[in-house]
């Protein structure tokens, strides 16, 4: 039977044509791809039209809401992970993690790795720690609990500091701690997403570097990282560990991080192999340097979409200088934070040097249940999350704002919560007293 549909007759057309090049596209045409791909998005962001379907705004923290142009890049084609066109991208994309964490030392090095933000969790206890050496876990709250239980799970022996619901440890127990012991590393949550709570870098690596300078300082940055200052080279930190779905506005699907030179030389001076296949250092770091250098190179296949929508998002973060972006999280997050104040209501992370810049956990009023409230802000087009620390979970919400509903002066994601919170309330009965 003849065929008269002529958008299939031109796909045949091109499949044949595809078909006759048994050679991989070269990265000239892919880099001519890329190239028309940013003028359209950049003709669509220029006329202020999103090409996602209406949807409630996600305000949680992490998933974010995810620029038209992040998105679209992930509609590339299929492509090979060792095909030029994509180690050019790849290696860009690395070397760009580089700007964004603040470092020009070039015995740090960037990870890139499908998986979620807990991999780096991983990729810390299986390669940077021992069966039966000592490590110090500060916690603001779960994912603190959570980077403990994985280095258990890996052999280390953990002690654990603990801050007041809402609070961190404070630096005179954590000097004490460190002088009780000699801790292979130290580990601290930058912002706990389960308080709101953001931990104090700069004297913490201060006080690690003075009292025991060979203890490594570990970051958990998943909701932290492009959205709070983190000065890799200028604090000396040792590692930071994060994932694409929160600040930096990617889609979820990457474990991103970065490690000092002390670090790798601490893995290389391991006296027995890494704890994971998956995880190890060993089989990544050949990888990432090649990639960076643009030659291919393979351990365990990549997702090019995943990486194209990173190289996109990290374009769009370093278009302007870092600190502009950190100074405009700032001001929203006090935005909200007055909002919150002026409804009567509290912060979990009570005081304000404990506040981070990318979320904030709002104490309920006692009438008001969070099994109510959230469906009617879903209602009026927000979605927040519901508490998810153990001691006080059906007491609070949590509100993110990061990435473009906070950079992007064409959205009015934030201005919309506020106002949905303050009728949501309302709805629920609350007045302020």
């Amino acid at each position: 039977m003849g065929n008269n549909n002529p958008s299939l007759s031109r796909l045949s057309l091109i499949s044949r044509h595809i078909g006759s090049q048994p050679h991989q596209l070269s990265a000239n045409y892919a880099q001519s791809f890329s190239q028309i791909q940013n003028r359209r998005l950049s003709t669509s962001q220029s006329i202020n039209m999103s090409s996602q379907p209406e949807h409630p705004a996600l305000l949680i923290p992490g998933p974010i809401e995810f620029d038209d142009a992040v998105l679209q890049s992930m509609s590339h084609f299929s492509e090979s992970h060792v095909g030029p066109g994509f180690v050019s991208t790849f290696g860009d994309t690395i070397s760009m993690l580089r700007k964004l964490f603040q470092t020009t030392d070039s015995s740090a090095q960037p990870f890139v790795i499908s998986g979620s933000g807990t991999l780096g969790w991983d990729l810390v206890a299986a390669n940077l720690v021992e069966p039966g050496e000592d490590v110090l876990v500060l916690s603001t709250g779960y994912f603190g609990d959570g980077f403990a239980d994985c280095f258990k799970t890996y052999g280390a022996n953990v002690d654990q500091l603990t801050g007041p619901i809402g609070g961190r440890p404070q630096l005179s127990e954590i000097e004490k701690a460190l002088k009780s012991k000699r801790y292979k590393l130290v580990t601290v949550t930058h912002v706990d997403t389960s308080t709101g709570v953001l931990s104090e870098l700069e004297k913490l690596s201060e006080t690690v570097k003075s009292v025991s300078p060979d203890t490594l300082l570990i970051v958990d940055g998943v909701c932290s990282v492009a959205c709070e200052e983190i000065a890799f080279d200028a604090w000396k930190l040792d590692g930071v560990v994060t994932a694409s779905q929160k600040a930096i506005g990617c889609p979820a699907g990457l474990s991103i991080s970065m490690f000092s030179g002390k670090a790798i030389e601490a893995f290389k001076a391991r006296k027995t192999p890494p704890g994971s296949y998956f995880a190890s250092m060993k089989n990544w770091m050949p990888i990432m340097q090649n990639y960076e250098a643009k030659k291919p190179s393979y351990f365990a296949t990549p997702s090019p979409q995943l990486i194209h929508a990173l190289h996109t998002a990290l374009t769009q973060i370093l278009a302007k200088p870092i600190a502009e972006r950190f100074a405009k999280h700032r001001e929203i997050s006090d935005k909200i934070k007055k909002a919150v104040s002026d409804l009567g209501l509290k912060q979990v992370a009570e005081k304000l040097e404990d506040q981070a810049h990318g979320m904030t956990a709002v104490y309920l009023p006692e009438t008001v249940k969070a099994t109510d409230l959230l469906p009617k802000l879903a209602k009026s087009g927000v979605i927040f999350a519901g508490g998810i620390h153990k001691a006080i979970a059906p007491k609070y919400v949590r509100f993110g704002h990061m990435g473009v509903s906070v950079t992007d002066p064409a959205r009015n994601d934030i201005d919309k919560a506020i106002k949905a919170l303050t009728a949501g309330l309302a709805d629920c009965g609350y007045q302020k007293a």
